[in-house]
């Protein structure tokens, strides 16, 4: 049996195992919860990834093998999202002039006030080249941060952090600025929470997380050119 236990904890099928379960649990707890804000999947699969971890004496990087393919689908998965944006590609044509203006000085706006957080609150250097990348989605996040020069590893918790964030608090904010566009409400949503706001966003209504796919895209493209130019200002 012991032998049995060893073999599982090092084993890639029990990284697939958690995090398929963990986000099943996820789910589920938004379903009885009524789709409550806080009830986020994410958020609910790494607090229950974490807690069982501990409690099996499982390394993470052992963990992480088996998480690992479940990550190479993050790809497909964001490529996937043209689906629905193509379905509602007849909006495009008036919103192009919105999303030239907007994204590049959302992009902007992110990268100084992470930077400038840092420093405020007495940060080095090197958390601060951490910080930048954070509104990009994790994949591009890591690899932006990785070349600037910061911790790619805390730069992925904090790109999951402001996910979670935003895809709780930005739905509720734009309701109280009365911002009822969904293609604007998306775009908003794309820009600060990338995935996860997306995910979101989609269950809403099918433009809104359309263009928050769309927006989401661009800002990992804006941010991955623009972290370098606004460092150097900074």
């Amino acid at each position: 049996m012991s032998e049995t236990l060893d073999w599982l904890r090092t084993s890639p099928l029990l990284g697939i195992f958690l995090t398929l379960l963990g986000y099943r649990l996820g789910l589920e707890v938004r379903r009885l919860s009524r789709d409550h804000a806080l009830a986020q999947p994410v958020l609910i699969a790494i607090v229950f990834i974490g807690v069982a971890l501990e409690l099996l004496d499982v390394d993470y990087s052992d963990y992480s093998e088996g998480a690992g393919i479940i990550g190479f689908f993050l790809g497909p998965a964001t490529v996937a999202l043209a689906v629905p944006l193509h379905r509602q590609a007849h909006h495009l044509g008036r919103m192009f002039v919105p999303m030239l203006i907007a994204l590049p000085v959302g992009a902007v706006v992110s990268i100084v006030t992470g930077v400038l957080a840092v420093r405020v609150l007495g940060g080095d250097r090197v958390l601060e080249l951490t910080m930048a990348p954070k509104a990009a989605t994790t994949p591009v996040s890591l690899a932006v941060s990785d070349t600037i020069g910061g911790l790619s590893s805390l730069t992925a918790v904090l790109a999951i952090v402001v996910g979670i964030i935003g895809a709780v608090a930005a739905p509720a904010v734009l309701t109280a600025a009365r911002v009822r566009d969904r293609r604007a409400r998306g775009l908003a949503i794309g820009a600060v929470s990338h995935g996860i706001g997306t995910s979101r966003a989609l269950r809403e209504d099918a433009t809104e997380g359309a263009f928050s796919g769309l927006s989401m895209g661009i800002t990992a493209l804006l941010i991955s050119a623009l972290v370098p130019v606004v460092l150097h200002f900074l």
